[in-house]
């Protein structure tokens, strides 16, 4: 095979071999504190807490309900992965008693006024990328990384590729670079903090996404993780959404 094929497998593998490390954790519940930054530095936090859920052969699911500020309270959000095809995303607004589908098209735009889109709330599948890439093996923070180039199959995703890191040791997601649809660089990632849970799952306490453009930042730091706590399907559907507490 050619270079370009063998960098395209080997970068497959190595993703694939990071997704697999999650397989079995069932579901899981955290605390979270998001600390929004503006390019001044002016900070705004919000709190609230997440319920995951793993799905076997399709993308896994997510509910966040926010707990304050006052102006923000008893929002909830859902996400429901697929490995192929557009994910399903719903919020329900409180002040409006209703559950509003986020569309496609507004994938990419902004969470909850963050630096996070909704698209990068979706679970880490290896069907949502066309292809990968091996770029390079460096040096990341305290660990050595493997780098490697993905390429969202979606088209109405706000991302022409990313870049994740990859440590060698552990196989998680260090640090992953968002390019947009002009191939500028947009938004960094950083996942510090990892603590290992059931003797198993890597989690980070911290996760920060730097946009370049804008000069913005949000931060989220993880507390109290809680892992096969019993949670259901019942919980993650859109009615469920309006009795999120």
């Amino acid at each position: 095979p050619s270079i370009m094929a063998s960098s395209q497998e080997e970068g497959r593998d190595i993703v694939k071999k990071a997704v697999q490390q999650d397989d079995g954790y069932d579901n899981s519940k955290v605390d979270l504190e998001m600390i929004l930054k503006n390019r001044q530095g002016t900070e705004s936090k919000r709190f609230m807490r997440t319920r995951n859920l793993e799905v076997h052969n399709d993308g896994d699911k997510l509910l966040i309900i926010f707990d304050r500020p006052r102006d923000v309270k008893g929002t909830a959000f859902l996400t429901v992965t697929h490995k192929t095809g557009p994910d399903d995303q719903w919020m329900y607004l409180p002040a409006l008693k209703r559950v509003k589908r986020i569309s496609s098209n507004n994938k990419s735009g902004p969470f909850m006024g963050s630096e996070f889109a909704y698209e990068d709330l979706a679970s880490q599948e290896l069907e949502k990328y066309a292809a990968y890439n091996f770029l390079k093996k460096e040096p990341c923070g305290e660990w050595t990384c493997f780098a490697v180039e993905r390429f969202p199959v979606d088209k109405k995703s706000g991302y022409t590729r990313q870049i994740v890191w990859i440590d060698e040791e552990y196989y998680r997601f260090v640090k992953i670079e968002y390019y947009d649809r002009k191939n500028s660089l947009l938004k960094t990632q950083s996942n510090q903090d990892f603590k290992q849970y059931l003797n198993q799952f890597w989690r980070p306490g911290e996760i920060l996404m730097v946009n370049h453009q804008s000069g913005k930042s949000s931060t989220l730091f993880f507390k109290n993780y809680q892992f096969q706590t019993g949670l259901t399907e019942r919980y993650f559907n859109k009615n469920s959404l309006k009795r999120a507490r």
